[in-house]
């Protein structure tokens, strides 16, 4: 009835993109990092409810226009596709990226999770992300689609928020490993990058359905 397609696929997928490196992993970091584990949650609370944000967004906005609009299907796959593709191959040709320390503003346990909430809200590839990789594991012809949108929008942010929790709990720690091993950071965008390029091939040639 939801449509949801190769579920376990999908929550494979969350996984390795969780646990690759990018502007939200290091913002918690420096908040767990210089105001302890309460603040550190703070920001992952933050990240996690931005999060939401977007899965809404993209639930209404898929739910409107793709069910009804072939024309709508075809752009968005291909525009997702692509996009995939392309940070994917970034992630598996280019080289690791030096992190500066995260910018924070404010402090304490409410400072931080209003700036995580919106640094994810205001962040546009976030958005474009939930458009393309959402709409795979769907059937936007299913009784409830919009619904099944909806549960996969969440398990993506369980599966974030499971590991948001752990870098704020060890933040300094992990911190250290990423900032002493920076090959570690790499074998997790080689993971991630693979994981990406894949399901951009996969949306290319997805049919609606």
């Amino acid at each position: 009835m939801l449509g949801i397609q190769h579920y376990d696929a999908f929550l494979i997928a969350c996984i390795a993109l969780n646990l690759t490196p990018g502007l939200d992993t290091f913002y918690i970091l420096a908040r767990s990092g210089r105001e302890g584990h309460a603040v550190g949650l703070g920001a992952a609370l933050g990240i996690n409810a931005g999060c939401v944000v977007h899965t809404l967004a993209a639930v209404l906005g898929l739910s409107a226009i793709l069910v009804t609009s072939a024309t709508a299907f075809t752009a968005l796959k291909y525009l997702g596709a692509a996009y995939l593709v392309w940070i994917g191959l970034r992630m598996l040709l280019g080289k690791q990226a030096t992190h500066a320390p995260a910018t924070t503003r404010g402090h304490g346990f409410t400072a931080a999770f209003h700036q995580g909430m919106l640094t994810n809200v205001l962040n546009p590839k976030v958005a474009l992300f939930y458009l393309a990789f959402l709409p795979q594991f769907v059937s936007l012809q299913a009784p409830r689609a919009q619904l099944g949108l909806l549960v996969l929008g969440l398990s993506f942010i369980g599966t974030g928020l499971c590991w948001s929790l752990v870098l704020a709990l060890m933040g300094s720690r992990i911190h250290q490993l990423l900032q002493r091993k920076p090959q570690v950071g790499r074998w997790m965008d080689r993971v991630c990058g693979t994981v990406l390029l894949g399901f951009g091939l996969k949306l290319a040639l997805q049919q609606r359905g």
